[in-house]
């Protein structure tokens, strides 16, 4: 197993609050065989008045594109956009590493409404 570090500095509860991280449902999955590093490309649907946002994550070792559509992930909807090669990442999809250090996501235990945001 990897280790995970030390813990990061102490943050505000107002810093947390900043961070906009909402559950959305994979609409759309595709291969990203542009990327640097293996990764899907994503389309994120997080209702209204998000709608629907990008995403590139290196998820390969774990999911088939195919078996992501209708998954539900969290993800980061505040940060700026990332240019990653010719594709535009709008939002940051949310995972942990594995004992091998690849991403597992993380989402909701049970099915919940598009667009509710991480408290």
């Amino acid at each position: 197993m990897l280790p995970a570090g030390p813990p990061s500095d102490p943050i505000s509860f107002d810093d947390f609050m900043k961070v906009d991280v909402r559950v959305g449902r994979i609409v759309e999955a595709q291969p990203f065989p542009e990327a640097r590093k293996p990764a899907i490309k994503l389309v994120i649907d997080f209702g209204e008045p998000i709608g629907r946002k990008k995403s590139s994550a290196q998820i390969t070792r774990h999911y088939q594109p195919e078996a992501l559509i209708g998954r539900q992930v969290l993800a980061v909807v505040n940060f700026p956009p990332r240019q990653i090669g010719k594709f535009m990442s709008e939002v940051l999809t949310l995972g942990v590493p594995d004992a091998e250090g690849e991403v597992v996501l993380i989402g909701p235990g049970h099915a919940v409404p598009e667009g509710g945001r991480l408290f």
